[in-house]
């Protein structure tokens, strides 16, 4: 049941984002755009709920669970991001508005745009690490939290993963031919 809502979530999210763009720019509805973008957050409370009742009811926690959490992680660390490119793009293309930023190519600013990259998957790996640890806090009454364990465990990886790739550009900026 928890995957097939992750799924539906996910399907939700992507919907919403088409909805909202489409009456913000085709249907030329912006407030009701807007509304529609700003449900993007109940699917993942909607998740966090259902997830949390499944482990009251004595669910086993599982892998099931870990990505519940890592789900509503990356959400958070990266759902804002992904609207607002989308938003900017769409924008562009169908309303005659600027086109969306480019990415910097050498130097200071591109250091610079690779740590808000970087800084974005830390809080989404912060934030699913947390929920994890909320989980074991919340099921602690002996039942096996391994699973969740090693959720937080490939997050931390994801995390230095992007810590090194921010470090890599602060000590080896790429440079202008």
């Amino acid at each position: 049941m928890i995957v097939g809502l992750i799924i539906a979530c996910e399907v939700a999210f992507w919907v919403l984002l088409a909805g909202g763009l489409t009456f913000r720019y085709a249907l030329r509805m912006p407030r009701t755009g807007l509304a529609l973008l700003l449900c993007e957050p109940l699917l993942e409370l909607v998740l966090f709920v259902v997830t949390a009742v499944d482990l009251k009811h004595g669910a086993a926690p599982d892998w099931r669970h870990g990505l519940a959490a890592v789900y509503i992680g990356f959400t958070v660390g990266l759902g804002h991001s992904t609207i607002k490119w989308a938003d900017a793009w769409v924008a562009h293309r169908f309303a005659g508005g600027p086109p969306p930023p480019r990415r910097p190519e050498y130097g200071t600013a591109r250091t610079v745009h690779e740590w808000k990259v970087a800084g974005r998957w830390i809080l989404a790996c912060v934030v699913g690490a947390a929920l994890l640890q909320a989980a074991v806090w919340y099921v602690g009454d002996g039942r096996n939290t391994d699973p969740l364990r090693a959720w937080q465990l490939r997050l931390l990886a994801v995390l230095g993963i992007n810590v090194l790739i921010g470090l890599s550009y602060t000590l080896f900026p790429k440079r202008a031919r």
